[in-house]
Parts: C-alpha cells; structure tokens; sequence
C-alpha cells in the first residue's frame, strides 16, 4: 500500500461535467508528497476498508465532521491586487474617468515597497480566507512590487499567477504612472519573468510569471509585438482586457480597424495560457478566434454590471467551446468571494434571457438560451479556472493538486438552514453556493498543505 502524507475522508462536490455536479458521500481522498491527488476511494471500492483501517486514527488521517464538506479550492482568473486598497469605493463612474481618477493614482504608490506589501499580504490572506486558493493577478507597472506579490504568494501559500502590467503609450497613460519607455517595459518584463520562474523552483504550489499588457489603449505597437514575442520565448501565462466595454471596444476598433481578439492574436498573445478578462462584446468570429487558439475568458459578473455597458452572453460563448473562468475584478468587482460572483453570474444570465425593459413584450424582452444555472457557475470557478490557466486544478479527481475549502454549515455564527440530517445532497450544495459566506470556510489547503484555518 502506498505511503500518503494525508488521507481525508469526507463527503464532497466537484463538477462532472460544466452543467452537473459529482456527489462522492464519505470518500477517502490520498494525498502524495507532491500534494496531489494519488487515489479517490468510494465506500464501494474493495481496498476501502484496508486504506481507511491502514491510516485512521492517525496523525496525517482528516475526518470531516458532521456538516462538513468538501469543495475544490476557487480559482480566481481575474484580480486586480493593488485595486484591494480602493475596493468599494468610486464603482459609480464611467471606466476611463475610474481609471484616470481613482485607479491609476492608487496603483502609482506601488512603487513604496512598504505599501506594496501591506496590501498584497493582507489581499492575499483575504482571498484565502475567502476560499480562494489559485489567483491570476494584475500586479503594476513596477517590477520590484510585482516581484514581492509573488514571493507574498509563495510564503502564504497561494498559487499565484502574477503579472508586472506594461503602460508605455504616453499618450495614453498619465504621466505618473506609466513605463518610462517600450524598451524599459519589455526589459523589466524579461527580468520579471526570470525572476519568477527563479522563485517558482523553491514553491511547492506554483507562482507564475504573466505578461501583461494591460489593454490594447494603454500598450504602444511596439510593446504589444515585444510581449508577444516574450510569450514564445518563455512560454508564459498571458492576460489582458479585452472587448470590455462600448470605450475600449470602439478605441482599438478605431486603431487596428479590427475587433481586440483578432489585435491581440496578430500580435501573439492569444493561446491556451491566455486569458482575457471581460470579453463582453466578442461576436462570433471572435468567438471563434477564440476557441481555435485556446483562448480562456475570464468572466467577472459583478464588474461587468458596473463598466462593461452590457451583459455578457457566457452560455453563448462557452457553447462555442472557449473555456471559462471566473473572476472577481477587484476592484471594479467589489467583493473577493468567487461564491458572490457565482451567484451574480446566474444573476446577470437570468436577466439577460429574460429581459430588463418592461416597455418591450416578453417575446422582445431577453435573449434567448443565455441562463446559466448554479452548477455552471460553480464549474467556472473551479475546473473552469483550472482549465482557463492550463492547469491540474479546479477538480476532485486523481491527477488534480488537492487545493479544497473546508466548509462548515453548522458554525453558529453562519448556521444554512439544513434541519433534515438526511437532506438530498444536491440541495445542500445549493445551499452552500447561495449562502456560505467566509465564517463558513474552516480549513483551506493548497496542494496538499494546510494555507488557512478559522477558529470558532
């Protein structure tokens, strides 16, 4: 019998497939050395018995208790780390004045390494205690603090996935906060991304280095060209806006005479280690762009509904075979719970199919076949993410790192209404989708470690 380093047994959910969830009652997960899932054990497998008789009592042996239960880790595919010192504030302007105003000017005090660290240390513990075990994080444009973010990431325990942001365009950029050149901007980057993967080797669950081009209106041609070819060189992780909202759409249609997707992939930036946050106005050949590179979108519910201009069409789109994430937009989104964006993401697909002007008939009102429903948003935010960022994550199943969220539904001060102690699963796990919150989430672990607890 294999040596594991933990065994837990518990009864958990994790997605089948994008619309159906998978219900393991009382199964033995083994953990590897490496922190990954070795064997998954239901009561009916014939070595059950021996592998609980073999490892229960001991010291590495976790039994859930009553009204406890297993989720996979969430996988953020959209933060803005810096953006933690203003979330909740300025979410009732338009994007460019928000940008210019509030944004631009609180990510410049970045370059205080100090602050820098005050912040990411308390965003990334928050995002843990929130459940949230993977990040795929816009840094800023300085490289020193872009760098601790990940190092941040590396001794908390979090799976980081950082990028140092590239402004060069000075025309586009205020003159506080920028790239001091395109050369600078792409050297900082390479440097960045050497370091990173420097720092990875000494990390059990991963940091990453990202390129970043922030969006297409902020990069000059020549920076967008460069950082494409950093992407071939290095073969890293990439992340953008793209198509966000009615401002950004028309600039870059104005510039290239061509839709964001089909800019970005000229430049090399699109392929299945890419993810672009928002996406709200692809059309269908971009859609398709898309699906044939691998592009991932990461869809940020509650941003949208303050800057995007529109709803997104998700069902539509992930029908087109793009994969999907789920993203919190800190702070154009104002909350680090992916389980609040979960539920705004059925939310806003609702309204979309159904309507929002009561002035047109129900026949004119909405758009078609775009609800999402529980199950759905619960796969963006973990094996969607998982397989947005091209990574063994997301999933309860061998092969995948064993990242989950302990979630407790009798703690007092957050007690879901479930007073049937034989209550059918599938509403139990609705019941934690809507009404967990963070006092429900005991025990977060990444990749087979132990990364946050909350005591009663």
């Amino acid at each position: 019998m294999a040596n594991y380093t933990q065994v837990f047994k518990g009864t958990a959910f994790t997605s089948k497939s994008s619309k159906d969830i998978l219900i393991l009652k009382e199964y033995l997960f083994c953990i590897n050395e490496d922190g990954m899932i070795d064997k998954v054990l239901s009561p009916n497998d014939d070595d059950y018995q021996e592998m609980l008789t073999a490892h229960e009592g001991k010291a590495h042996f976790h039994q859930l208790a009553p009204g406890q239960y297993f989720l996979p880790g969430f996988v953020d595919t959209h933060v803005h780390a810096p953006q933690w010192a203003q979330s909740g504030t300025a979410l009732d302007i338009p994007l460019y004045d928000w940008l210019n105003t509030y944004t631009f000017p609180i990510e410049s005090k970045f370059s205080d390494l100090t602050f820098a660290k005050e912040v990411y240390d308390d965003l990334v513990s928050t995002l843990l205690a929130n459940g949230t075990t993977t990040s795929l994080y816009f840094a800023t444009v300085h490289k020193e603090a872009s760098l601790l973010l990940a190092e941040i990431c590396a001794e908390k325990g979090q799976r980081g996935l950082v990028g140092k942001v590239v402004m060069d365009d000075p025309e586009q950029n205020p003159p506080f906060y920028r790239d001091a050149d395109t050369k600078t901007a792409l050297a900082e980057t390479e440097e960045f991304i050497l370091a990173v993967k420097a720092l990875a080797k000494s990390t059990k669950q991963g940091v990453y280095p990202v390129v970043t081009p922030r969006f297409i209106p902020s990069c000059t041609d020549a920076a967008l060209k460069g950082l494409g070819e950093l992407v071939a060189k290095y073969d890293t992780h990439v992340q953008s806006h793209c198509s966000e909202s009615d401002w950004e759409h028309h600039h870059v249609q104005d510039r290239f005479q061509k839709n964001d997707a089909f800019a970005l992939n000229d430049f090399g930036l699109l392929g299945d280690k890419s993810v672009m946050a928002h996406c709200n106005f692809l059309n269908d050949d971009d859609a398709h762009l898309f699906a044939k590179t691998g592009t991932a979108i990461a869809h940020c519910p509650i941003s949208n509904a303050y800057f995007a201009n529109s709803v997104i069409p998700i069902s539509h789109l992930h029908a087109k075979g793009i994969d999907v994430g789920l993203g919190s937009d800190l702070s154009g989104g104002f909350s680090p719970s992916l389980f609040d964006n979960a539920r705004q993401a059925v939310m806003s697909s609702r309204m979309l199919e159904d309507g929002v002007n009561p002035a047109l008939s129900a026949e004119q009102r909405g758009l078609p076949s775009s609800r999402i429903t529980i199950n759905e948003a619960f796969y963006f935010a973990t094996a969607g993410g998982g397989e947005s960022l091209s990574l063994p994550i997301g999933r309860l199943e061998e092969n995948y790192a064993w990242d989950i969220q302990i979630i407790d539904s009798r703690v007092s001060s957050a007690k879901l209404p479930i007073f049937n102690p034989d209550e059918d699963l599938n509403d139990v796990f609705q019941k934690i989708m809507y009404l967990a919150r963070p006092e429900n989430i005991r025990e977060v672990w990444v990749q087979g470690e132990k990364v946050h607890s909350r005591k009663l």
